[in-house]
């Protein structure tokens, strides 16, 4: 197999699959018929992620206000007739006045788009604060000039890239990587009624024709998407509120299985604690996969409206829809118990410590201003605290106290510590800390099927740091495990294997029935060849790797995937790739340390230490005054590093 002409092709940026559109009508067809979900709908926050700019729209002040942040000026203006403008100036002294495009969100902020080149566009870093009324930046503490990546203007601000794909339906991305331009189209902007049931057109060639011909439903009335189906409701909402990286261009197409379309971020240092609870902004899913409710079939309808988005209770009428004395028969599991009362939570009822969410779904803000709550419906456990080095529940609200406090406190209200055994978050954490000193308890944790399948992929993942072949060897029997994010680490395990054994223990999961694991294990063969596998295995091998060609051509516009292709390219020797790569990288995100360190090392290698030289020069011009650039520096130069400076 041809790898390197296949990531070569790649770099050139052949044109990515994308599903079809056909069958897309647009919400204006579903209205008519179905007026009361649309009359909930209508005023969601689906409805208004995405909206053209108007007197109805346009939350934010606009009559010549001005906002000012680390040496940047933004003003916000009308024009004459009605449009709105933002003008810029930035620290460097640039200026330039840009046409608001469109407009994300509705509340608590409101951001605005805006278009810097033909069809990019780019979301502007100063928000409207609906609930204060003022502007705001999203990110006061960062300095970023003009050049840096995380400006405003940078690869990870541009909505056709980063977030058009949620706020949309039936959206495109169209990125040319020839040309460094975009051609997005969708069908319509916001998140309407085909972004979630899928294209309308078989439903509505039957209803059409219902009066009079009384023909029966067709499956799902027409849709692709049987959101009476647990699994199938909580994928479809998970495509966009999941922390992943796309598989495919845009949108895929409703009904289309959540890990054929994309790869569902692991608990991984930055974006969880150790113990699993969010950190970064990791938008639900992969917290909902922790908890016992999913694994009991709880859906997010079971607690949001499936048009408004409303909650279906307020307060702790929500929780206790089935944690009462009553308990609900739909899920036959559960303790009927009273757990709004002081007798449970030990706190003043009305109080903020009576609240089932204060507890079991602590709150972080993100975007400046808008919290979001933990939906892993943990049990606090306070006690975990210096093992994992996670915050708990209990002093996030009583700030005066520490964990150990806290944790005493709870003994003291549940003697009975059933619910106080080992966490899954212990081991985590000493497998971020040495993966190989706690490579047994890692181990038994991926292989506990009582465990979610998050937490045993991530065990695997952490396991692969360790290097060691024993344990891909020791766990092959989890590339047949249930659950395809299981599998999917368990094949990416395999990459320590050595060569001879690498192709026969993957051969069967080249065709695996989930595409995130075909390329988990297409992935783990690079730098091989085929050579050996048998005629049929090296076919569905060639589709594995083609399938993981195409969804990293449709990521072609992110410094990452660029470091990823740089690091597949070294794997193969492939010095003038990989500089290819890197490069890109660095063109992208001038401040991507680790792809001018590794420009640095292979210039060294290949041209010489006058040569690297340059290369960290170039690296210095757009991170002035970093340590481990000049410490290289020194290095290349023979000269003693600072004191102090390092890699």
């Amino acid at each position: 197999m041809q790898i390197v002409v296949m990531i070569l092709l790649l770099l050139l940026g052949l044109p990515a699959m994308a599903q079809s559109l056909d069958g897309y009508l647009g919400s204006d067809r579903c209205t008519g018929c179905h007026k009361d979900s649309a009359a909930g709908w209508a005023g969601s926050h689906h409805a208004q992620a995405w909206t053209t700019p108007s007197r109805e729209t346009v939350a934010g002040d606009f009559g010549g206000t001005a906002f000012h942040h680390d040496g940047m000026t933004a003003r916000f203006q009308t024009g004459a007739e009605g449009e709105y403008y933002v003008e810029v100036i930035e620290k460097d002294g640039s200026q330039a006045e840009y046409q608001v495009h469109s407009v994300a969100g509705i509340e608590p902020l409101q951001q605005y788009l805006l278009e810097t080149e033909p069809g990019q566009l780019q979301s502007f870093d100063v928000a409207w604060d609906t609930e204060e009324e003022k502007w705001f930046h999203l990110y006061p503490d960062q300095t970023l000039p003009p050049l840096d990546g995380l400006h405003w203007t940078g690869p990870y601000k541009t909505w056709n890239a980063r977030c058009a794909e949620c706020h949309a339906t039936g959206f495109r991305k169209n990125y040319d990587a020839s040309r460094l331009s975009y051609a997005s189209t969708q069908v319509e902007i916001g998140v309407g009624c085909e972004a979630c049931h899928g294209p309308g057109k078989d439903h509505v060639d039957w209803a059409d024709t219902w009066e009079t011909t009384r023909t029966p439903p067709p499956a799902n009335h027409g849709f692709p998407v049987d959101f009476a189906d647990p699994r199938q409701a909580v994928e479809q909402c998970a495509t966009c509120h999941s922390r992943r990286e796309a598989n495919l261009d845009g949108n895929p197409v409703p009904g289309t299985r959540f890990h054929d379309a994309y790869t569902l971020a692991l608990l991984r240092p930055g974006l969880y604690h150790a113990d699993g609870q969010i950190q970064d902004e990791v938008y639900v899913y992969g917290s909902f996969l922790q908890s016992k409710m999913h694994a009991r079939g709880v859906t997010c309808l079971n607690c949001h409206g499936a048009h408004s988005l409303d909650l279906k209770a307020e307060g702790n009428g929500l929780c206790t829809q089935c944690h009462s004395p009553a308990g609900n028969p739909d899920f036959p599991t559960l303790t009927a118990a009273d757990y709004d009362s002081p007798a449970h939570h030990f706190h003043p009822e009305s109080s903020a410590g009576a609240k089932c969410q204060s507890c079991h779904m602590p709150e972080r803000v993100y975007m400046g201003n808008d919290w979001r709550a933990d939906h892993s419906f943990r049990i606090p456990r306070p006690d975990l605290s210096p093992v994992t080095g996670a915050p708990d529940a209990c002093t996030a609200c009583h700030r005066g106290q520490d964990a150990a406090w806290a944790a005493a406190q709870i003994s003291a209200w549940y003697p009975d510590d059933r619910n106080r055994g080992r966490h899954y978050g212990e081991v985590l954490a000493r497998g971020r800390a040495d993966a190989a000193a706690a490579a047994g308890d890692l181990t038994a944790l991926a292989q506990n099927t009582s465990q979610p399948g998050i937490v045993r992929a991530t065990a695997l993942w952490l396991l692969e740091q360790s290097n060691d072949p024993l344990f891909a060897a020791r766990l092959t029997d989890l590339l047949r495990d249930p659950d395809p994010l299981v599998r999917a680490a368990a094949a990416s395990l395999q990459r320590l294997a050595p060569l001879q054994e690498r192709g026969k223990r993957l051969a069967d999961v080249f065709a695996d029935p989930a595409r995130n694991v075909r390329m988990a294990a297409a992935r783990a063969m690079l730098g091989d060849t085929e050579n050996g596998l048998q005629n049929g295995t090296a076919r569905e091998l060639q589709a594995a790797m083609a399938e993981w060609q195409d969804a990293m051509a449709n990521r072609l516009d992110f410094p990452e995937t660029h470091l990823q292709l740089g690091g597949v390219a070294l794997t193969m020797r492939n010095m003038g790739m990989a500089t290819s790569a890197f490069r890109e990288v660095v063109r992208l995100d001038p401040q991507r340390l680790d792809a001018w360190m590794m420009l640095a090392r292979i210039t060294a290698a290949t041209q010489g230490r006058v040569a690297a030289a340059a290369v960290v020069a170039e690296a210095l011009s757009a991170n002035p005054e970093h340590p481990a650039l000049l410490a290289t520096q020194a290095e290349l130069e023979g000269k003693p590093a600072l004191q102090g400076d390092s890699e």
